[in-house]
């Protein structure tokens, strides 16, 4: 019988889920409705990711062993700069965004700015800056990848 218990507790639990603690939750906050401006901002992070990646890979490579990933619903867009006047496709984009290792636990927060234009060489985007603004420590079972 205290078998069939136990059991029957693991069900309802597994079937429930169970919320776990994120480091993530604490330092970034989701938006809890879509919208337009939303949907707009996760088409450009499809679009911008590679390059955020490759920018957060250069800068970490140096403190780091586990190179950490950069989710899209990890990155906000501060602001955007229309360059050359109303129509014009010539953009500057700062971005804030909360790199991660393992399961969403933030090693820290960067402003990267890009500038973004038909006329760039190579491809359309180019990083203008980067800042790194805040460490996070790692939880101590995490702390064998810091260099």
């Amino acid at each position: 019988m205290n078998k069939r218990f136990i059991s029957l507790i693991l069900a309802v639990v597994m079937v429930m889920g169970l919320t776990l603690p994120s480091h993530a939750e604490e330092t970034y906050s989701s938006p809890k409705k879509d919208s337009a401006q939303l949907q707009y901002q996760d088409m450009l992070m499809l679009f911008l990711l590679p390059h955020i990646d490759e920018a957060v890979r250069g800068h970490y490579i140096h403190t780091l062993k586990e190179q950490p990933l950069v989710y899209p619903y990890f990155v906000d867009v501060t602001e955007v700069k229309r360059v050359n006047g109303f129509r014009g496709f010539h953009f500057i984009i700062t971005l804030e965004a909360n790199p991660t290792v393992g399961p969403h636990i933030s090693v820290g927060k960067d402003r990267l700015v890009f500038e973004v234009a038909p006329t760039i060489p190579g491809g359309m985007v180019k990083l203008v800056e980067y800042k790194h603004l805040k460490t996070h420590e790692l939880p101590p079972h995490w702390q064998n990848i810091v260099k």
